[in-house]
């Protein structure tokens, strides 16, 4: 996920590259449903993506918990307002992003159906959107703080059934564990206990 790359991942590959400097290590994003299919295809050893994922040949293990939060326009006071209107308009990653399903999950929990999408590649790009008023994302609240602080955008907290969400790193359950994906392992969880 770009999102976790960007957020969680700089302190663990720093250890890790300290660690184990004669492994080459190759770090690619994409979707949840993308990583998905890479793991299962052994393409990738292991990825991380937006819980829950629940696949008999999956093993996942949680990693990081996010507060994901409603994004903005920074003139937009009243969430309730944008999530109740006919012409939503969301700004979004490609389909199999999992913030995109669940933001579509939670207007149509509200009734809010027939939405307008505007999909781009990046998140800079759908912060950009938001805050020139063309429509709604949901993102983890660490990727927010920065536009926020600078008001380019307003972050709109949600219940916690609708903002939690668990980060999982997953792998198959049949495949060889390497070296260096123990190393990795040790190195995301520190102790032992944390990482069966």
């Amino acid at each position: 996920l770009d999102t976790t790359a960007a957020m969680h991942l700089a302190p663990v590959l720093t250890g890790f590259a300290a660690a184990c400097p004669a492994v080459d290590l190759s770090l690619r994003t994409g979707t949840t449903a993308e990583l998905v299919e890479q793991v299962l295809a052994g393409a990738v050893e292991g990825a991380f993506v937006c819980g829950p994922v629940e696949h008999p040949a999956i093993e996942a293990t949680p990693a990081f918990q996010e507060e994901l939060v409603a994004i903005t326009a920074p003139g937009m006071t009243e969430i309730a307002d944008v999530m109740s209107g006919a012409e939503t308009r969301i700004v979004v990653l490609r389909a199999g992003c999992s913030y995109r399903r669940r933001l579509e999950e939670i207007l149509a929990a509200r009734g809010v159906t027939g939405l307008r999408i505007l999909e781009f590649g990046t998140i800079e790009t759908i912060l950009g959107c938001v805050s020139a008023g063309l429509g709604i994302t949901l993102l983890p609240r660490g990727i927010a703080e920065g536009p926020v602080a600078r008001g380019r955008v307003r972050a709109h907290s949600l219940p916690a059934r609708e903002g939690g969400v668990m980060t999982l790193f997953i792998r198959r359950r049949d495949s060889y564990r390497t070296p260096a994906m123990t190393a990795f392992m040790d190195h995301l969880y520190p102790t032992a206990d944390a990482a069966q």
